[in-house]
Formats: structure tokens, C-alpha cells, sequence
């Protein structure tokens, strides 16, 4: 957190935390690094550890609501900070409260190690939400699999909270860079790259 990034991801962006086979998990996470878990219920974060062999795994799951009661957020904040340094906090309880934890976290620069906001992630690994089929995936339209899915939940959130980032773009300036230029580069005997001139 202090000096170290906290991240948001969404159903796309953090396919490699929920891909049906489970490696790259494995490959990231050693079973002797200390996670904090923020989020999902007991029962996930016990088979999560049994999965992927997790020793360290640290949770938490605030109550419904939590983000209202300022008792409860500085709970959730204590409990991350007593049990930094950390490899990876996941942040699993939506947004926009796993933002405002993150954001917590930083500001008051104890906590530290790497801090994630990872959604509705551990659904996905956990079995209890199914992901969109891949061609809803390769189209982006894994929101509306959701949606069709959840309309109680997700109704509100994609389809009368999302939209109003549309109307921030008239205020917004956005500046397209233009791409360098890269010479073309050939490897040498020795192994180092060398710029070819044309």
C-alpha cells in the first residue's frame, strides 16, 4: 500500500484470477505467502486455501452494508494493517467499497505490501458464479451474461450508475500521443540488440 499500488480489475481484467484451470494462480502465489483477504464468506476463503494450498491466508469478511458505518470500515482497516507486511491483499466486497478501503489503506501509509481490488473474483474461483461463454468474453459483453444472471444486483450498477461516465467525457480532454517510431533492432553474436539504420 505505502509505496506499494493498489489496483482495480473488473470481469475481463482479472481473467487470470479466475481462469477455469487455475495455474497462473499458482504460478503467482506461493503457498507460504501471506494474503489478506477482505470479503467472500468463510466457507470460500477455506476452500481457497485448501485449492491453492494458501497457509497464510488472513480473512475477513465485513458485514452487508459496512461501508456506511465508519466503526466497521476502520475495522476492516485494522484488521489489513495487522496483518501487513503482505504479499497480496485482495479486495473482494465490490465497488465501490474495495476502492474506498484501498484508498483508506494508502492515505494512512501502514499497511504494506500489494493491495488488489479483485470484485466478485473469488465468486468465479470459488464455483458460486459461473463466467460468461467465451464468445461473450472475446466480445466484452461478459457485463450483460452478469446482467441477464443478477438483474437484482446488477441492474442499478450497469445500467443507471455506469452509463454516467459518458456524459464525463465531454469535460474530459483526452490527447492521443502519437506512436514512436522504433528502429528495427538485430541481436549480435554477443547477444546485445544493435539499431539497424535504413
Amino acid at each position: 500500500m505505502a509505496g506499494d499500488g493498489a489496483g482495480a480489475a473488473d470481469a475481463h481484467s482479472d481473467y487470470w484470477i479466475h481462469c477455469p484451470r487455475f495455474t497462473r494462480i499458482a504460478r503467482i502465489i506461493a503457498p507460504d505467502d501471506r494474503i489478506v483477504l477482505i470479503g467472500c464468506t468463510c466457507e470460500q476463503a477455506r476452500l481457497l486455501a485448501k485449492r491453492y494450498g494458501l497457509t497464510a491466508l488472513s480473512h475477513y469478511n465485513p458485514p452487508m452494508g459496512f461501508i456506511r458505518d465508519p466503526e466497521q470500515v476502520e475495522a476492516c482497516v485494522r484488521f489489513v494493517e495487522a496483518h501487513s507486511p503482505f504479499r497480496f491483499c485482495f479486495f473482494a466486497v465490490g465497488a465501490p467499497q474495495q476502492e474506498t478501503l484501498a484508498q483508506a489503506l494508502k492515505s494512512r501509509g501502514v499497511a504494506r505490501g500489494m493491495a488488489l481490488c479483485i470484485g466478485a473474483s473469488i465468486n468465479f474461483l470459488t464455483g458460486l458464479e459461473r463466467r460468461a461463454p467465451r464468445w461473450m468474453q472475446r466480445l466484452g459483453m461478459e457485463w450483460f451474461f452478469r446482467l441477464v444472471n443478477d438483474p437484482g444486483r446488477l441492474a442499478q450498477r450497469y445500467l443507471v450508475r455506469g452509463p454516467r461516465v459518458f456524459s464525463l467525457l465531454r469535460t474530459t480532454d483526452v490527447q492521443v500521443r502519437p506512436r514512436p517510431v522504433l528502429s528495427p533492432a538485430v541481436t549480435t553474436g554477443a547477444g546485445t540488440p544493435e539499431s539497424v539504420a535504413r
